[in-house]
């Protein structure tokens, strides 16, 4: 025969007391899901910390990330992007960047690159530019081939941004798209310094791969989309989004536009 143990009376109507008690993170739960859902699921505990902290809450981001778990919530995992090295065709540039990512001011240094899209049976290739002052996506190009069109309508684009004085160095991978001569010759036109990731390395352009599974987790996997050009006209809402209000722990808490404003203010 099993004998069952007894539970002593005291730790018995201790629970009884719990379980009345209101949950003391109701207020925190609230908070929590409601920026999490107005995000779309976007925001992992060290972002809605940062939200929270803004808006003059006292938390910090340990209990941020409890909280989220007792609510079976969670930032969306990221995924890995198209590569477009395509062997040694054109002149390769040296890696003048040297994974030095930080930007004194805006268009100081810019980094692109190339990511794929598979939809509807049919592949869509991005190509953007990202201003390493701020992470703000300068422009970008959507085609459904990855020709050199793609690029050179990019950074046609990407000029109109760049002003008289500016002292701009352009970094990529070596992509066959950045060896083309076309290519080297526009930046050289516009005075542009050319700069090159080493070959197979990853992490020497890894501010425009993070932007990539940022992209993807945050848009192509979060949305539903029911037509290529649905898919477009989400895209430019998501870029618009990105740029003007995801906000960034070392941006001070600011969107990449509220950041650029805020810095020419004070200039």
């Amino acid at each position: 025969m099993i004998k069952i143990a007894k539970m002593p009376k005291s730790t018995y109507y201790s629970i009884i007391k719990k379980w009345n008690q209101p949950d003391p993170d109701r207020k925190w739960k609230r908070r929590i899901a409601f920026i999490y859902h107005k995000h779309m699921g976007r925001y992992g505990y060290r972002r809605i910390t940062d939200v929270l902290q803004e808006k003059g809450h006292e938390i910090n981001k340990k209990k941020v990330l409890r909280i989220m778990r007792d609510l079976g919530i969670q930032c969306i995992v990221r995924m890995k992007k198209y590569k477009s090295y395509k062997g040694e065709i054109g002149n390769v540039a040296p890696n003048i960047l040297n994974r030095d990512f930080s930007a004194q001011k805006p268009n100081q240094k810019w980094v692109t690159d190339i990511t794929e899209f598979k939809l509807f049976g049919q592949k869509l290739y991005l190509s953007p530019i990202l201003d390493l002052f701020n992470g703000e996506i300068i422009t970008y190009t959507l085609e459904s081939r990855p020709t050199y069109d793609l690029v050179d309508k990019m950074l046609a684009q990407g000029l109109k941004y760049v002003k008289e004085g500016d002292d701009l160095l352009l970094h990529s991978d070596q992509g066959w798209h950045y060896r083309m001569t076309q290519y080297r010759r526009t930046l050289k036109e516009h005075n542009i310094t050319q700069s090159m990731s080493r070959k197979g390395n990853c992490h020497d352009n890894s501010v425009m791969e993070n932007f990539f599974g940022i992209l993807k987790s945050e848009f192509l996997y979060l949305e539903e989309f029911h037509s290529i050009e649905h898919f477009k006209a989400k895209l430019e809402q998501y870029v618009y989004y990105y740029n003007h209000l995801r906000i960034k722990s070392r941006l001070k808490r600011k969107s990449p536009v509220a950041y650029r404003i805020s810095t020419e203010l004070a200039a």
